[in-house]
């Protein structure tokens, strides 16, 4: 149970949540654990077997505090928010957009862009850092590519062409994720990236990583009156926050991708802080989860600087900003969506 940049993270099996008062009592076995004020709070995140009152979730709708399920491996399960907030002018805005095929092929082509450049900035840091000439040479070919398909993005047509260059571009991406790791290489091997269950640690840990995200994006989102479901580059799918998806994919690389990274090169993540499932599903076990959410949290603390707004502030508020920013192109406040490079 971890109380991080006023989120409540629970990871305990078997822990209920109350609502005691203006507070949250945790239990586990019947003994109280901990108790805070629900004013510090403005969300609340439970992994597995975790269950919380019907008092408290009615009590954190009525306040705006989002509630998120996550299953014990951080993959999302579910959110509950209280009414819908927002303008409504805005929500019809986006819904004119996703009408309009041109509109959403340019929002899709920004977002698109903006991933392939922060994730190319990646693979040239890691050719600048490594001493081995084969993998300098196989990094720069990958990122050569990668800047290929930037180039060409403009020349795409349809959401179906512009979707096909994102996968080469991802598949190129990850076809080279595993020289970036430098400690203990024959325990953290990595042959592509892998879901649904991932196979490997390295990918294990990205899972884990862009589960938190998505939450991250879907609360940026709401907290401007967008509708998290309806997207642009992801496809429309019952239950699927395709706009949240379209968000994070800028994202991906700078927060989950290098924090992932950091700490498998910094050995701060080791394998006995993994599981094997049945089936070779490879997931983070409770005490590797501890590390990368607390480690997840300093990193939205690290300042950057915003080229639209020519400013520093904490990596934790880009999402917000970003949604913020679409939601002014929405509006017609901006000629274009500006998506968040890596500076």
């Amino acid at each position: 149970m971890h109380e991080l940049l006023n989120t409540l993270y629970v990871q305990t099996q078997g822990a209920v949540l109350h609502l005691a008062h203006d507070t949250v009592s945790i239990t586990v076995e019947r003994e109280t654990r901990l108790r805070l004020p629900l004013i510090r709070l403005s969300s609340i995140v439970v992994f597995g077997r975790v269950t919380i009152t019907p008092f408290l979730i009615q009590r954190c709708a009525e306040d705006g505090r989002s509630l998120v399920w996550l299953d014990r491996n951080g993959r999302f399960k579910a959110r509950v928010e209280g009414p819908t907030r927002g303008n409504v002018l805005l929500r019809r805005a986006q819904h004119l957009a996703l009408s309009d095929t041109k509109r959403t092929l340019n929002i899709a082509r920004q977002i698109v862009a903006a991933k392939i450049q922060n994730s190319r900035q990646i693979i040239l840091r890691s050719a600048r850092e490594t001493s081995a000439e084969p993998v300098r040479a196989a990094l720069t070919q990958a990122a050569e590519r990668m800047a290929q398909i930037v180039g060409q993005l403009a020349t795409y047509r349809t959401l179906d062409e512009l979707r096909g260059a994102e996968g080469d571009a991802a598949r190129t991406y990850f076809g080279v994720f595993g020289y970036h790791v430098r400690a203990d290489q024959d325990k953290f091997t990595m042959d592509g990236r892998t879901r649904r269950p991932p196979r490997d640690r390295v990918n294990a840990v990205l899972s884990f990583l862009y589960a938190l995200l998505r939450a991250e994006c879907t609360a940026g989102l709401e907290s401007v009156g967008l509708d998290p479901q309806v997207g642009f580059l992801h496809a429309l799918r019952p239950g699927r926050p395709a706009l949240a998806l379209d968000l994070m994919e800028e994202f991906r690389p700078l927060i989950a991708d290098r924090l992932a990274l950091t700490l498998i090169n910094r050995k701060q993540l080791q394998p006995e802080h993994f599981a094997d499932l049945p089936g070779g599903a490879i997931h983070l076990n409770d005490d590797g989860r501890k590390i990368v959410l607390q480690a997840y949290q300093l990193r939205k603390e690290e300042e950057v600087q915003h080229r639209m707004l020519d400013q520093k502030l904490p990596l934790g508020l880009v999402p917000y900003i970003q949604a913020r920013l679409l939601a002014r192109y929405l509006r017609g406040d901006l000629d274009a969506y500006p998506p968040y490079l890596a500076r």
